[in-house]
């Protein structure tokens, strides 16, 4: 089956298993996506009802197309500008061209994955409290002397960046000084 679908302005006849082209779509590689927007479908010479054809494709990746050259040149005024730019692409993998439409991938997997990671560090902490626990009153008397000049130290790194803070504005702030005058031309 196939289908005539738009996007980026641009129409693409498409089948399952084609490789396109397309304007910049919003995604990631490995994403699918659904192309609504059908004008045509049909399989062989029997052409189907478009506002039923759904168009499932898979993001390859996201890249640039070739560059193109913007050159302008104004005749006998010496005035040449040369500049590139290169268009922004999606690379597409068409999944199925059909009637009902199909189920997207979630990223569910990938959230799974990560508080495995968080896990693991809660374990290792455990046991450091329970040393501290253990440790003589003594030891945690020096701990608590030793906070306060912890506390001490930002105040003082936050007074030391408010000069910081002056210094730039005042340099702007100076003007230029003009340039010297040069003695008048002899006749």
């Amino acid at each position: 089956m196939f289908a005539v679908v738009r996007t980026g302005g641009k129409q693409y006849r498409v089948a399952a298993g084609d490789k396109i082209a397309v304007e910049k779509l919003a995604g990631d590689a490995g994403d699918t996506i659904t192309l609504g927007d059908v004008l045509l479908a049909g399989d062989g010479e029997k052409l189907a009802e478009a506002g039923k054809v759904f168009v499932s494709a898979e993001i390859i990746a996201q890249a640039k197309s070739e560059k193109v050259v913007v050159f302008k040149k104004r005749r006998r005024h010496n005035y040449r500008r040369k500049a590139g730019h290169r268009q922004q692409m999606t690379l597409l993998r068409i999944l199925s061209v059909g009637d009902s439409k199909p189920a997207e991938k979630k990223a569910a997997p990938k959230k799974e994955a990560a508080p495995k990671v968080e896990e693991a560090p809660k374990t290792e902490a455990a046991p450091v409290e329970a040393k501290e626990a253990k440790a003589p009153k003594a030891k945690v008397a020096l701990k608590t002397e030793a906070a306060p000049k912890a506390k001490a130290a930002p105040k003082k790194a936050a007074a030391a960046e408010k000069p910081a803070a002056e210094k730039p504005a005042a340099k702007k702030a100076q003007a230029k000084k003009p340039a010297a005058k040069k003695p008048a031309a002899k006749k």
